[in-house]
């Protein structure tokens, strides 16, 4: 089984709530990484999305430190979309 993994950066103008997430991000880029599995036995090659994730500060921690978190397909398809309307 084949996976890639693909990373955008998507940029909010205005703070974010996130399912999953129990605070409130602010407005800003972020790094959204979607992983995708090659669907086998196709003619042409083609991938069906896995999971996607988004980098976001880390909560109570310094400054610099970083969580990835699983966000589900609504979230991704959004942040597609916003990144269309750029």
């Amino acid at each position: 089984m084949t996976i890639r993994s693909r990373r955008e950066t998507v940029t909010f103008k205005h703070p974010l709530q996130i399912r999953g997430i129990d605070r409130l991000l602010p407005g800003g880029a972020y790094e959204v990484i979607t992983d995708e599995e090659m669907v086998e036995g196709l003619s042409l090659a083609s991938f069906r999305r896995v999971a996607t994730m988004i980098v976001v500060p880390a909560a109570g921690l310094r400054s610099s430190a970083m969580e990835m978190i699983s966000i589900g397909r609504s979230v991704g398809r959004a942040a597609d979309r916003r990144k269309g309307a750029q």
